[in-house]
């Protein structure tokens, strides 16, 4: 009987020493199990893919309203590919990109990390895309010669400097193994909260004496400021990849396949060379309306912004509409006669007792007093506010009316009127085939449009808060 307690004792005491431990391993930031990982065929079924990228002036942007970048038309070749639709999230810190992966909250990381150790459990990278190499950034030698940094050309000569670089990435990990294997002694700044453009523009401005960085960042940015020198290489050329769960073969599989034929493809060139190899990215970067971490969706914005608090709509999913209807043009006019930002047809300007081409201040209050206006309808209705946008939406495009014959629809055929996805949208997306059903009141629509018009403004919202905080 003693014997029996002792033992029961031991099982306890051990039981709640390995619960210590693991509390105390994960504690220590050394957990590298992965908690839910999603392969291929979860992928397909699911009908997504969830990728993370930085959002830089190459890799994903938005210019002039429109989501832009490199790794962004990789990604979304890829979900073509595979016949899913791409979900991005927009993350510059490599080391949380890589918690992501991690706890399965993404199923891809984009985020050129071939240069860093992730070929060890949880992690798995791919077949190289493409290859670089790492450059000195530093400032030129005034013409009058007072610039007091001589050009490095030999690059011993970094011995005792301080050279700043982007934490946790392949140009950090190139400088790191460029300074063990040739012994030179170099003060390495490193910070995942500075990008490799940012870096540059401290160089071009004085504020720092150098920078290592991507060769392809580095020619670009030399388009803008003419006084960065960036010939002197650092380290040898590296392979880029994107970087999966090890816990996903299957995935790893695909996009290696996928990746073999499509860098040999003309696509890829077209896409490489528009952002690599491409004279007007300068005029693109410098514009009011390139967006990576600052700047400008539209002339309109503050406009935007202030009307659509009234109607308490984030600012950026109106400006997504805006961008559907008008792509910020105030005097557009369509085939059918709706005018201006958020292109107006004459009745529904007589209806709220404007003129059909008024001002775009004008256009924007009376835009945004009718969305309040059909979201009061379809909440009178019952459609429940986690519902109630798309409603909303494809309400502004084919007219409300047309939203009750698919709600009238989706109840006669056993679907829920209350629900978009699947349901009500089914009947908007296939009118043509139901208009002559006795519970169809307001006629023929064309709904494929309004589908698309739907997805296509909240696809661009997601975009717009990825980047625009």
């Amino acid at each position: 009987m003693i014997v029996c307690i002792l033992n029961r004792v031991r099982y306890f005491i051990f039981f709640v020493f390995i619960l210590l431990f693991s509390c105390i391993f994960k504690d220590s930031g050394l957990d590298k199990t992965v908690k839910h990982t999603r392969d291929l065929a979860q992928i397909l079924t699911e009908g997504k893919i969830v990728a993370v990228t930085d959002f830089t002036s190459i890799n994903y942007f938005i210019y002039k309203g429109e989501p832009m970048g490199y790794q962004y038309e990789m990604l979304l070749s890829l979900a073509t590919n595979l016949g899913v639709k791409l979900e991005l999230i927009a993350e510059n810190d490599p080391k949380k990109a890589l918690k992501m992966l991690r706890n399965g909250e993404v199923d891809i990381v984009v985020n050129d990390l071939s240069g860093i150790d992730v070929m060890a459990k949880p992690y798995a990278t791919t077949s190289p895309y493409r290859q670089t190499n790492q450059v000195l950034i530093q400032r030129k030698r005034n013409s009058n010669g007072d610039n007091t940094n001589s050009v490095i050309r030999i690059t011993n000569d970094l011995n005792n400097k301080k050279v700043f670089v982007k934490g946790y990435s392949t140009s950090a990990k190139a400088l790191k193994d460029f300074v063990r294997k040739s012994n030179v002694n170099i003060s390495i700044e490193e910070d995942t909260d500075y990008d490799s453009e940012h870096l540059i523009d401290l160089v071009a401005l004085g504020s720092i004496d150098y920078a290592v960085c991507d060769l392809a960042i580095a020619k670009i940015q030399s388009t803008i400021y003419s006084n960065i020198d960036f010939e002197t290489s650092i380290g040898s050329t590296q392979d880029l990849a994107w970087t999966v769960s090890s816990g996903s073969p299957d995935l790893l599989g695909k996009v290696n396949e996928w990746l073999s034929i499509y860098t040999s493809s003309a696509i890829y060139s077209s896409i490489y060379s528009k952002y690599y190899d491409n004279p007007y990215m300068a005029i693109i970067i410098k514009s009011d309306y390139f967006y990576a971490t600052n700047g400008k969706l539209s002339v309109f914005d503050e406009q935007i912004k202030r009307e659509s608090s009234q109607i308490d709509w984030d600012w950026r999913l109106v400006a997504s509409l805006i961008y559907q209807e008008s792509r910020f043009n105030p005097t557009v006019r369509s085939e059918s006669g709706a005018y201006g930002l958020m292109q107006f047809m004459p009745v529904t300007a007589e209806h709220f007792g404007i003129e059909h081409e008024a001002n775009p201040n004008v256009q924007l209050k009376m835009g945004a007093r009718y969305l309040k206006m059909l979201d009061k309808y379809l909440q009178d209705i019952k459609i429940p506010d986690s519902e109630r946008l798309k409603f909303v939406l494809a309400a502004y495009n084919a007219g409300y009316g047309h939203i009750i014959d698919a709600r009238n629809l989706a109840k006669k055929y056993g679907k829920d009127p209350n629900v978009w996805d699947n349901n009500v949208a089914f009947f908007i997306q296939n009118k043509v085939e139901f208009y002559n059903d006795t519970v169809v009141r307001y006629g023929y629509l064309r709904g494929s449009e309004t589908y698309r018009y739907v997805n296509e403004i909240l696809e661009r919202y997601d975009h717009y808060k990825n980047i625009i905080k």
